[in-house]
């Protein structure tokens, strides 16, 4: 019975180490995570990427692609203009103030217009990625 306790202590003891958690972190993150909630009409990313984007007369002028973000703020919101099937498409960097994005809640999706034409998008400087 002894040998049983002795065997016990002893691995509690080695154990202590193992269980012990350091709260340090490294880098420049905080010590202590934050959380939010998210309610169910916010607006992801993932639900602006590929949305059409259509002007007043109802015609499909392009595509947002990306998203460009400066200081975590949207700066520029990047359109897939002209082009078929992919070929002969550019890139066009457009202001988010210039495209308004809302929910349709009647035909329970994202829209997306803009105040100009084909056009207008297709003459637009080109967006290139930086390397």
């Amino acid at each position: 019975m002894k040998k049983l306790a002795l065997i016990t202590a002893s691995l509690a003891l080695l154990a202590t180490p193992v269980l012990a958690q350091s709260t340090t972190t490294t880098g420049n993150a905080p010590a202590n995570a934050k959380f939010s909630t998210v309610s169910k009409d916010e607006m992801f990313s993932s639900k602006l990427k590929g949305l059409n984007v259509y002007n007043q007369k109802e015609e499909s002028i392009g595509e947002i692609s990306d998203l460009a973000f400066k200081n975590d703020k949207i700066e520029a919101m990047i359109l897939s203009v002209g082009g078929f099937l992919g070929v002969g498409e550019h890139y066009v960097a457009v202001s988010p103030a210039s495209v308004n994005v809302k929910y349709d809640s009647k035909n329970s999706k994202w829209t997306a217009t803009m105040n100009t034409t084909k056009d207008a998008l297709k003459a637009a400087p080109e967006f290139k990625y930086p390397k």
